[in-house]
């Protein structure tokens, strides 16, 4: 897999608006053409995308911004600033303030709406839009995608065209909802449940516990783990025998803590995979944060989806998976070392441990939160990115990691012995 540090990015409700902002003197709204629409009347959009950390990244604009980051999540029912200093504030049209509820132990944040506002991307182009501005970055996406990352943005791009997502060619392939035709060769068709501008299936089923158990689950393409599993009224899940303590991500609500276990098989369709490494959120940082009436037992990420060529019909209600066949035979691994890293500096490639594992290989070899890396084995930690150092790090079982560590000033050698954990 490219990592197996993942980043939980579910944003499940605005819950107040706490005040109106002054709007005068902002100039009167255009008589452009409203909504989502491809330029020139084409009928579909071929745009790249980067993968990072197992997020799927996107370029895009605000107004006249230059190109900005946007992580593509299906979970997202508003275009979302993370980062408000990319855009200038007397040129929005802020017209109230609101408090945001998501994944993760801590408060809701404040954020500001902004009215009247262009996007486009590639061919895609939208007017009239509102978005989200946040007021401070509380996420830090950048620190942890390891690449400049400003915003988030999802439903709209799915409700108004047929999407389909090529992890091989890194393509996003947008097309006009009439355009489509759907074919038995483009892969296996699911029904989707969209709700509350979020998409569920109910395809998947578990082989755990000795049992079978048929789940919903929300495809998340903002969440780079491959499986997570939250306890509800109509199905508990026991926790693997073996499992470890970790910082499963980050949600807009801050850190979201618990177990990492293994679950022995799972059913997508009639595509089986075994052993998959799955993440049991505490209820403080996820089960508790949802919507009430919310009907699922998980999600599923872009660790999973990333094996099948994806595409989603909201207007239709299915989606079409379509198998890779070699990245169906990679097995589902986790980070061996017990570390997680954070980047930092303008080009965002000096990296610091942000947590250490109790037991694990990171902290027998004497690491600290705080350390800078300088070399890990024989290459410059600047001159890799954070997918590639996780890559490292999850090499095999047993194999060393040699390490040049710098600590208030002292630079010293230590070796990380890589373990698998679970």
């Amino acid at each position: 897999m490219k990592t197996s540090k993942w980043l939980f990015l579910a944003i499940i409700l605005f819950i107040s608006n706490t005040s109106l902002a002054k709007t005068e003197d902002i100039p009167p709204v255009s008589e452009e053409r409203y909504g989502y629409f491809l330029d020139k009347n084409h009928k579909t959009a071929r745009i790249p995308f980067e993968l990072h950390s197992n997020l799927i990244l996107l370029y895009a604009k605000i107004n006249d911004t230059d190109s900005l980051r946007f992580i593509l999540d299906t979970g997202v029912s508003s275009i979302i600033i993370t980062d408000p200093n990319i855009l200038k504030p007397d040129k929005l049209r802020l017209t109230r303030k609101v408090s945001l509820t998501g994944a993760g132990e801590g408060k809701s944040i404040s954020a500001h709406v902004a009215i009247d506002n262009r996007f486009s991307m590639g061919r895609l182009k939208a007017n009239h839009q509102n978005i989200v501005v946040l007021e401070e970055d509380f996420l830090r996406l950048s620190e942890y995608v390891g690449v400049p990352v400003h915003g988030i943005f999802g439903y709209e791009i799915f409700n108004n065209f047929v999407v389909t997502i090529d992890f091989s060619k890194k393509e996003l392939i947008l097309m006009r909802n009439e355009r489509y035709r759907y074919k038995t060769s483009k892969g296996d068709k699911h029904p989707l449940i969209i709700e509350d501008t979020k998409p569920f299936t109910d395809a998947v089923t578990l082989f755990a516990d000795g049992r079978e158990h048929p789940i919903r689950v929300l495809i998340d393409t903002g969440a780079g783990h491959a499986l997570l599993l939250n306890n509800t009224p109509k199905e508990s899940f026991r926790l693997p025998e073996k499992v470890i303590r970790a910082q499963l991500g980050r949600g807009l609500n801050g850190v979201i803590n618990g177990n990492l276990g293994r679950i022995d098989r799972l059913r997508l369709g009639r595509f089986e995979m075994d052993n998959i490494v799955a993440s049991f959120p505490d209820s403080l940082s996820f089960g508790s944060k949802l919507r009430a009436g919310t009907e699922r037992q998980g999600n599923i990420g872009c660790e999973l989806l990333r094996r099948f060529k994806v595409t989603m019909n909201y207007q239709e209600s299915y989606m079409v998976l379509k198998p890779i066949k070699s990245r169906m035979r990679e097995k589902f691994e986790h980070d061996m070392s017990g570390m997680e890293i954070r980047a930092e500096g303008r080009d965002l490639h000096t990296y610091f441990v942000n947590h250490i594992s109790d037991d694990s290989p990171a902290s027998r070899a004497g690491l600290m939160e705080g350390d800078q890396l300088l070399f890990i084995d024989d290459h410059s930690a600047s001159e890799l990115n954070v997918s590639e150092i996780y890559k490292l790090l999850q090499r095999g079982d047993g194999k060393n990691i040699d390490l040049l560590v710098k600590r208030k000033g002292d630079i010293f050698f230590t070796q990380v012995t890589l373990r698998r954990m679970i």
